[in-house]
């Protein structure tokens, strides 16, 4: 049987969507293929958090899954960092 090695990632929880759900984005830089300049790209995932423990702001890891409805396809893995509080 073949292991497959899953990449965890790493990003800040921008908004919470419904019960269960968070919307992760991940920003990171690639280098233009012609001009040599990196440029910032993001993406906007959508997350299954099991326990509602995300807030808004929080940094968070988080794993590839069986897609869980139409839009979250991620779970989460641990809260790396609390937002600040106000």
């Amino acid at each position: 049987m073949q292991e497959t090695k899953v990449k965890n990632m790493t990003g800040v929880v921008v908004s919470r969507s419904g019960d269960k759900g968070v919307k992760v984005e991940i920003n990171y830089k690639v280098k233009h293929p012609r001009y040599g300049k990196y440029v910032r790209r993001r993406t906007k995932l959508g997350v299954h958090d099991n326990q509602n423990q995300c807030a808004v702001g929080d940094l968070v890891e988080i794993t590839a899954c069986r897609p869980i409805s139409k839009s979250k396809s991620h779970r989460l893995v641990k809260v790396l960092q609390k937002a600040e509080e106000k």
